[in-house]
């Protein structure tokens, strides 16, 4: 394979300087998982300067390193591009891998779901062709460059992802990402704290497709209330040509059947422009069957093949933080934990409290959820924690943890027979669900990144030590 970056081409594209003749095969910025070969940008953050750690960098074999001034330890110049910003030099890699991109490049972005679902448009195009795609949640202002910067210019599909929680920011992220085809998965609850309405929040969504390619699509939600309002924006520019819709609803280009949900994934029929099909999604949840319908709007956009796409659906399997089921074994048997842990806003709490009701417990078991707050929310996140309550109790779930202040307001709205305990933070709640969790359980755990359930997750399984990955986990 051609090196992804030589010491020519980094120079020309950054405006940079380097005596070396050094070739690269990924790029880093992070010192502590730099793989051989890497080009290393030294970044510098208000708590941190990547220039402290550039001679370990190339102690491990990193390629080269972009730098704005010279580092101190031993360090070979000629391995040095040096250049007058870092940030702005990763920014320009990022443009330039764009720029001479061949193949036909995606962006996703939504209140909810958006690393899910781009993480099945990347295995089905995967299954199509060779494939470029965010690593991750590598979705901001550092994570998009980086992840165009990765892209080999020999690959036929890009997929990357874009998150924002104020405006504007998906302007920047879309001009530089350029999509032929983007999609725009939910409008949503989340990071309201920084918007008036949720009017606010689909027109920030939009923004996603002001840097879309000439005669480009807008993949877009038919069963959202807010899908008038984004056919309009993608209507006005003038470089979208077409507006592919899915959804139950029948209008929808892309539309379901029928799905018949297992504890492990689900079985989906759909009519993909008239054309019916039938797959398996290998993910559990109602949420999935639509991530799906969504992954097949956007390979139908793309030029791709539906039917081979949609076959490859079904080697889907979640990540640590997203939907990863862990069996644990304790006296008498084993618990269930479902780790979604790294994130959540009222949406994606709905849609994890559905798969915990279908998740099968062990004899004489239990679905518990464990949930801590959902941050950036304003002035609507107390209703917005006690309203989880209503479909908690329809979902069946036996028993509630709640962690946090904000969740407070879910605890006192549950009934009393429903309460397993509120903890003012993640190590008292873990301490209170090992001392609860009997065999046959099935344990959900969720909340917003800063909430630090994933410490939940942790203190389980050291508690309960070798968790395996439950079948499909």
């Amino acid at each position: 394979m051609e090196p992804l970056w030589t010491a020519r081409v980094a120079a020309a594209a950054t405006g940079g300087r380097t005596a070396g003749d050094w070739r690269a095969t990924g790029v880093s910025i992070d010192s502590r998982s730099i793989a051989r070969g890497d080009l290393f940008i030294a970044l510098a953050g208000p708590s941190f300067d990547g220039h402290n750690f550039v001679a370990d960098a190339l102690a491990k074999d990193a390629s080269a390193a972009v730098v704005s001034r010279r580092p101190s330890g031993e360090v070979d110049d000629r391995k040095l591009l040096m250049v007058a910003d870092t940030m702005k030099a990763l920014q320009d890699l990022g443009r330039a891998s764009r720029d001479r991109a061949r193949g036909k490049i995606c962006a996703v972005t939504g209140s909810a779901g958006k690393t899910g679902v781009k993480e099945a448009i990347r295995l089905a195009l995967a299954a199509l062709g060779p494939t470029a795609a965010s690593t991750g949640s590598l979705n901001n202002h550092w994570g998009v460059p980086l992840s165009l910067a990765r892209m080999h210019q020999d690959s036929h599909y890009g997929v990357f992802e874009a998150g924002m929680n104020h405006p504007g920011e998906l302007a920047v992220l879309t001009r530089m990402i350029r999509p032929h085809v983007a999609v725009i998965t939910n409008v949503e609850a989340a990071h309201t704290e920084f918007f008036d309405s949720l009017d606010q929040v689909a027109d920030a969504k939009a923004e996603i497709l002001e840097g879309i390619e000439p005669d480009g699509t807008a993949v877009l939600n038919r069963d959202s209330p807010f899908f008038g309002r984004l056919a309009a924006a993608a209507a006005r520019n003038r470089n979208i040509a077409h507006i592919v819709s899915f959804g139950r609803d029948s209008a929808a280009e892309v539309r379901l059947i029928d799905a018949e949900p297992g504890p492990d994934s689900s079985l989906v029929r759909a009519s993909v422009f008239g054309t019916e099909i039938s797959f398996r999604v290998g993910m559990a949840g109602p949420h999935w069957v639509m991530n799906s319908l969504t992954t097949l709007a956007a390979v139908h956009a793309l030029g791709g093949d539906v039917a081979r796409a949609a076959e490859s659906l079904a080697q889907l399997a979640p990540l640590p933080g997203r939907g990863q089921r862990l069996e644990c074994a304790v006296a008498g048997g084993t618990i269930t934990v479902i780790d979604e842990s790294y994130n959540a806003n009222p949406a994606s709490m709905r849609a994890a409290i559905a798969t915990l009701a279908t998740a099968p417990t062990g004899r004489g078991g239990r679905r518990i959820a464990a949930l801590g707050e959902m941050r950036e929310l304003g002035p609507q996140s107390a209703a917005l924690h006690a309203g989880l309550a209503a479909p908690l109790a329809a979902a069946g779930i036996e028993l509630i943890f709640t962690c946090g202040a904000e969740m407070e307001h879910l605890h006192d709205a549950l009934p009393r027979a429903l309460r397993g305990g509120h903890a003012a933070d993640a190590s008292e709640l873990a301490r209170m669900l090992i001392a609860a969790l009997h065999p046959g359980d099935v344990l959900m755990v969720k909340g917003s990144h800063a909430s630090n359930m994933g410490a939940v997750i942790q203190a389980i399984c050291r508690n309960w030590p070798a968790p395996r990955r439950a079948a499909n986990g």
